[in-house]
């Protein structure tokens, strides 16, 4: 008897250690992921910027995949149900819904506080009108390294759709990052493609970005091209590489060609521009979000000295500048022009923090912030510009 015990010890000894040290390793870890959401909501960095998941409680199993598939560390386990524990750092490429075994995960666009102000696309980029594809900006995603990703994922989805008997396989929309890579990607599978630009230059918002603004900071796959090592590039030297792309592989953009409709026929499309008709099977449309800036919709908005994109800090050197807005843009444009001698900067964000930026930007602005290089007035808005000054309304008092 006494033999038998001793082997049932063997053998459940080792068992109950292993038990004990997974347990604590796993309530430490739930820990962490308790204590990062904590900081995310203290901080009111609660609102992802792009595609984020939506966990659903009744099919999680707390497997853990898609912890370890988000590249940004941003999902975490708690009670073993997965939560989206530091939103602001969610760059949306969709890692963790392919890695969830149990389709517990659904990607989506906008918040229940912020609404759905961007288009609802499918994790392979198709909106809700079959055929018609998003990719970049205008999905809500502005990071340059993304959206080029975002538009070679998309004509791989395109270049799978039946019914070829149309003159065109896709119409790309756009010549900035999504829609070169796009591009690149439909002449890779010998897609019968054309691409627009409105404009008279390819790099989409790209090339009205302030000067020497640094507008990636990773590697980047493209189609033909192969992968372009880069850990950090300014916008002249970016414009410069695609400028190089187009002539290297022979891409040929319409330029100054203005998508004006598209209308349904069939399986596919007509999509008219300023130009020119085309037949499509699908359309991809690549085009941002710079030509339709949002207005503040107040009275002096019409003045010649309220501007919506910054090219060149410098034409603003020894003046008082407002900059109005939360998002990356208005950070690195408030940080570029405080970097000008004699300029007085003041950032004004009708929200309680800058949830929607990279965290980069955070600290650049905490730091200027501290060095009294910019003033930041939080929970206000604008209420009447006028020739000499602006009269914005925080938290109820008028300044």
């Amino acid at each position: 008897m006494e033999q038998n015990v001793t082997e049932y010890l063997i053998y459940l000894v080792p068992l109950i250690l292993v038990l004990f040290f997974y347990l604590r390793r796993h309530r430490k870890k739930e820990q962490h992921h308790v204590t990062q959401m904590k900081e995310s909501v203290e901080a009111g960095l609660t609102e992802p910027a792009s595609l984020h998941p939506v966990f659903d409680p009744n099919r999680c199993i707390g497997s853990g995949a898609c912890v370890n598939a988000c590249p940004e560390q941003a999902i975490g386990l708690i009670k073993g149900k997965g939560h989206l524990v530091k939103p602001a750092v969610c760059i949306g490429h969709g890692a963790c819904m392919a890695a969830c075994p149990h389709d517990a995960i659904t990607l989506v666009f906008g918040t229940s506080k912020r609404g759905m102000d961007i288009p609802r696309v499918n994790p392979n980029f198709e909106t809700n009108v079959p055929g018609i594809f998003i990719a970049g900006e205008l999905g809500g995603m502005g990071l340059t390294r993304k959206a080029v990703e975002q538009g070679r994922q998309a004509m791989e989805s395109i270049r799978k759709l039946k019914d070829r008997n149309f003159p065109l396989d896709v119409v790309i929309v756009g010549a900035g990052p999504a829609g070169l890579a796009a591009t690149l990607g439909a002449m890779e599978h010998k897609l019968r493609s054309v691409t627009v630009e409105q404009e008279d230059s390819l790099g989409g918002a790209v090339y009205h970005y302030p000067r020497n603004k640094i507008v990636m900071t990773a590697p980047m796959q493209l189609p033909i091209i192969g992968k372009v090592k880069i850990s950090a590039i300014s916008k002249e030297a970016l414009l410069e590489f695609w400028q190089g792309a187009a002539r290297k592989t022979g891409l040929k953009i319409n330029f100054s060609e203005r998508m004006e409709t598209i209308s349904k026929k069939g399986n596919g499309f007509i999509v008219k521009t300023s130009r020119n008709s085309y037949e499509t099977r699908a359309v991809l449309l690549a085009i941002g979000r710079r030509g339709t800036p949002r207005k503040l919709g107040v009275p002096g908005e019409e003045l010649p000295k309220v501007v919506y994109n910054l090219i060149d800090p410098e034409q603003y050197r020894r003046q008082y500048v407002l900059v109005v807005g939360g998002g990356d843009s208005a950070l690195e444009a408030a940080l570029a022009i405080a970097g000008e001698p004699g300029t007085t900067v003041t950032l004004s964000y009708r929200g309680e923090a800058f949830g929607r930026v990279k965290e980069k930007n955070r600290q650049r602005l905490q730091e200027a912030e501290k060095g009294g290089r910019i003033k930041v007035l939080l929970q206000s808005n604008v209420k009447k510009i006028e020739p000499d000054n602006v009269t914005l309304d925080q938290t109820g008092k008028m300044i």
